[in-house]
C-alpha cells in the first residue's frame, strides 16, 4: 500500500473496536422505511412487505485486491457495488447492507476512513442504508465482506431459460480484465522504477471499470419500464462463458453463442491489441464486469432490439445440442469456461 509519509496517522488503539465502530458509521443515514432500526443496537430490525433476497461476498487482501495501485476509497466502493449486482441479478431492489472488516495494525484509522468514504459513496448512490457489520484485528491484511438485502414482487433466477429464448447482455464487455492487465504492467514498471509515474490516460475506461465498477440498478427499472420479464439472469462476474454455463446448467438447456455479437468498447480492442491478446478470450474469460447476462423470450424482441443499452447474443437450444460460440468464420467450438475460479493453484 503505498502511503503518503507526511500524512497524519492515527493508530486504531487509540478509539478502541467501538469508537471505531462509532467514528466511521457516524455519517450513515436510513431512507429506506423497511429499516426500523439500523446501527447501535446488537442487531438490526427491518420490516418488508415484499420477498426478501441476501447476497453475500468476501473480498480478501492479496486474493481479490492489491493495495498497491487500489485506492481505499475505490475498494469502499467495489465492495459494494459487487453485492448489489447480485441483488439486481435476482430483479430486485437493493436496499440495506451490512458491512464488515477485519484489518492489521498496519493501516491507520485515516485509511479506514477513506475505505468508508467509499462504501457511503456507493451507499448515497445507489439509494442502501447501511445497518450494520462488524470490526476485528487481522495478521493478513484487509478483509471485507459486505452482506446486501433487497425486496422483489417478481424475482428472476438462473432456471427457466428456455429453448428458442434469445441470450443478451448489458453494456460491453472485458474492460475491467484488460484494465487490470494495465494496472499490473504498471506495478512491475514502478517496482524497478520508483520515479516513473505512469501515464494512463489512454486506459481511462478500463481502468474505471476494474477499479470503480458500477452494478446495473438501472436494467432493473428499464425492464419493467419496457415490461420484459427475463426468463433467466446473472451477473458477469466470473466472466462471459462461465455465466452462460451456469443459465444453461441451471436451466437444463444448450445455447448458441455468435462472436461477432459480443459487444467491446474500442478500447478494449486496442488494448488487447498492445497486449497481443484476443479480444474474444478477454470478453469470455475475463469477469468482473459487472453486466447483466440474461434470457427473453423471442416475442420481447421488439421491446429491446432498438435500445442501446442491450446487445442480443445468441439463443437458448435443446440440451442435446451443446453449448457452443460461433465464431467470426462460421465454426462451432465447444463453449468452456476459463474465468475466475477461486480454489485454483
Amino acid at each position: 500500500m503505498i502511503e503518503d509519509k507526511n500524512q497524519a496517522r492515527t493508530d486504531l488503539s487509540d478509539l478502541g473496536e467501538f469508537g471505531l465502530i462509532d467514528h466511521l458509521t457516524k455519517n450513515f443515514k436510513i431512507n429506506h422505511s423497511s429499516t426500523i432500526k439500523g446501527i447501535g443496537d446488537d442487531a438490526a430490525v427491518l420490516k418488508f412487505n415484499n420477498k426478501i433476497v441476501i447476497t453475500t461476498d468476501l473480498l480478501i487482501e492479496g486474493v481479490h485486491f492489491d493495495l498497491s495501485y487500489v485506492p481505499l476509497k475505490h475498494l469502499g466502493y467495489k465492495a459494494v457495488i459487487v453485492n448489489l449486482s447480485d441483488v439486481y441479478a435476482m430483479n430486485a431492489k437493493a436496499t440495506q447492507i451490512t458491512v464488515s472488516i477485519a484489518v492489521s495494525n498496519r493501516f491507520p484509522l485515516e485509511a479506514l476512513e477513506a475505505l468508508y468514504e467509499g462504501i457511503e459513496t456507493a451507499a448515497k448512490i445507489y439509494d442502501i442504508d447501511v445497518i450494520g457489520g462488524d470490526t476485528t484485528s487481522s495478521t493478513t491484511g484487509l478483509l471485507i465482506s459486505v452482506t446486501a438485502i433487497g425486496e422483489t414482487e417478481n424475482e428472476v433466477y438462473r432456471s427457466e431459460a428456455k429453448p428458442n429464448d434469445l441470450l443478451v447482455v448489458t453494456g460491453d464487455l472485458g474492460g475491467a480484465y484488460m484494465g487490470l492487465q494495465v494496472l499490473e504492467r504498471e506495478k512491475e514498471v514502478y517496482k524497478v522504477n520508483p520515479n516513473n509515474q505512469p501515464d494512463l490516460e489512454a486506459y481511462t475506461y478500463i481502468i474505471e471499470r476494474q477499479l470503480k465498477p458500477e452494478a446495473r440498478k438501472d436494467i432493473i427499472k428499464l425492464l419493467k419500464d419496457l415490461n420484459v420479464k427475463p426468463s433467466a439472469m446473472i451477473d458477469i462476474s466470473d466472466g462471459l462463458s462461465s455465466e452462460i454455463m451456469h443459465i444453461c446448467k441451471q436451466s437444463n438447456v444448450g445455447c448458441d453463442l455468435y462472436e461477432e455479437k459480443i459487444p467491446l468498447d474500442p478500447q478494449v480492442i486496442s488494448t488487447c491489441e498492445e497486449f497481443n491478446i484476443d479480444s474474444t478470450t478477454v470478453a469470455l474469460n475475463g469477469g468482473e464486469d459487472y453486466e447483466l447476462l440474461f434470457t427473453i423470450a423471442q416475442e420481447d424482441y421488439p421491446k429491446i432490439k432498438a435500445n442501446p443499452n442491450f446487445s442480443i447474443i445468441g439463443h437458448i437450444k435443446e440440451l442435446t445440442e451443446g453449448l457452443h460460440l460461433i465464431t467470426r468464420a462460421n465454426t462451432k467450438i465447444p463453449l468452456k469456461a476459463q474465468g475466475w475460479k477461486n480454489f485454483n493453484a
